[in-house]
């Protein structure tokens, strides 16, 4: 397909975005070049105003505008637990659910130590900061069931442990829907192994 010089720049500016393909890329394109000048101009401000003012909340690490993020400065929010997730999609997931009204502390990543991820990469020290007021009860570990992620949870333990402070693990296991006969051995161990009570 010939596209203009212009078109073929967003087409494949478009196409750096996770999960848009070039198809997907030249089909946003079209739609952007036949749209009204009026939506273009806003989402080009919706854009340009996100990366401006968006910013690293200074109490946990999440998306903000201004100092604190609306979780932090949410006054029913308890501030006995904080649930420790990778990045902020993790915490936006969770918060989704509604099941969970404590804080959240995001690290930025996980331990990788062959990509040079050490824990002074991550935002584990202001985390061990926080918990020193004492304000915190549990701390419930959200990190992905990989390598590491595993690794991350466990050094998080053993650092959060000796403060008192209760430290849980997020389930994992078969997701609803799931076939029993289909998961594989590993996730199938975890389901048995953070079985409860009926």
């Amino acid at each position: 397909m010939n596209l203009t010089p212009a078109l073929a720049r967003l087409v494949q500016e478009l196409g750096r975005l996770p999960g848009i393909g070039e198809k997907t890329a030249t089909r946003l394109a079209l739609f952007i070049l036949n749209a009204d000048r009026s939506y273009v101009e806003n989402l080009a401000e919706a854009i340009w105003a996100v990366k401006a003012e968006t910013t690293l909340c200074q109490e946990c690490f999440g998306l903000a505008e201004g100092d604190l993020c609306p979780i932090c400065r949410d006054p029913q929010r308890s501030e006995e637990s904080v649930c420790v997730v990778e990045g902020p999609a993790d915490l936006l997931s969770v918060d989704r659910v509604h099941e969970y009204r404590g804080r959240y502390h995001v690290l930025h990543g996980v331990l990788a130590p062959l990509d040079g991820i050490g824990p002074d990469e991550l935002k584990i020290a202001p985390l061990l900061e926080r918990l020193k007021r004492g304000h915190t009860r549990e701390v419930i570990i959200a990190t992905n069931p990989t390598v590491e992620g595993e690794a991350t949870a466990l050094y998080l333990a053993r650092l959060i442990k000796p403060l008192g402070i209760r430290v849980s693990r997020i389930a994992h296991g078969i997701p609803m829907g799931g076939d029993v006969e289909y998961v594989d051995a590993v996730t199938l161990g975890r389901a048995i192994e953070g079985r409860r009570e009926m």
